[in-house]
């Protein structure tokens, strides 16, 4: 069972023959977390994923407030009775019609849900290895900030981190520095200085990212800033660990022969599931 454009339908529905996200990667999505019945970081959520309509010109319908969204995706969840703990993805695509020109910029939205083991945030892996992929670059522009369904490169570099063993790989912009990781924002500590990406580099702006800088920028030990990071500086760095949404915070514990510990990174996830809490 899936929420199609606000109705509960049967997952066989064919609604791909014509449809613009297949055929053209013309869609964008969100990926949320709902903890006993409650969208973790809604507001975030939906205001990226509005923006992100406006990025690619898409017509956004005047229903389509936070109140409804949040309706449509806690229906869901609540028939699948997934409202314990559960992910629930929204993909938003442009109607049926043209070719690379769309006849028109209406849309359409479908949402899935599915249950997650674990309601608080917590460490699935000690031991996780990255590497660097090197085979394509992320641009830096804005739609590489924001959520589209034309992700191709983590697709292959998703193959090639399990080709060689890797638990994920560290994608680099067409400058040769680090962005991000294949499913998340990435964070570097040397010494007491927390570094990300800034979001001109071409990394995700994203929601988890957000709440990360927030909770770090109130820990007196750390300096936290949003600096360019180069393949060199992961050689020097004391701790990184990589975060989105769902998982909360993933910390590496090996980049080629350097070796990480996590004791900021713990120390966050702990802060991380007290903010949650209290939703």
């Amino acid at each position: 069972m899936i929420n199609f454009n606000g109705n509960l339908v049967s997952q066989d529905t064919n609604i791909l023959t014509n449809n613009r996200a297949f055929l053209y990667g013309d869609a964008v999505f969100e990926t949320v977390k709902i903890l006993n019945s409650k969208i973790l970081f809604l507001e975030d959520h939906y205001f990226r994923l509005m923006a992100s309509m406006r990025v690619v010109r898409m017509e956004i319908p005047m229903n389509f407030t936070m109140e409804y969204m949040e309706e449509q995706i806690l229906s869901l969840v609540n028939n699948k009775s997934l409202s314990t703990s559960s992910r629930a993805r929204i993909t938003v695509f442009r109607n049926d019609g043209g070719y690379y020109l769309p006849t028109d910029n209406t849309v359409t939205f479908l949402i899935d849900a599915i249950a997650l083991e674990n309601s608080l945030y917590s460490i699935e892996k000690e031991i996780y290895e990255v590497d660097l992929y090197k085979d394509f670059y992320v641009t830096k522009q804005l739609l590489s900030s924001i959520k589209t369904t034309n992700k191709i490169l983590n697709v292959t570099a998703s193959i090639y981190a399990h080709e060689n063993g890797l638990d994920n790989c560290l994608l680099l912009n067409d400058s040769k520095n680090v962005v991000e990781a294949l499913q998340g924002n990435v964070f570097m500590l040397k010494g007491n200085k927390l570094v990300t990406p800034p979001v001109s580099e071409g990394c995700l702006n994203g929601v988890m990212r957000k709440q990360i800088l927030e909770l770090a920028k109130k820990m007196d030990s750390l300096e936290v800033v949003e600096e360019v990071i180069s393949p060199f500086d992961l050689q020097k760095a004391d701790e990184m660990f990589i975060t989105n949404v769902i998982k909360g915070i993933q910390p590496i514990s090996k980049y080629r022969k350097k070796d990480f510990n996590n004791k900021v990174g713990l120390e966050l996830l702990a802060k991380l599931n007290e903010a949650i809490n209290t939703f």
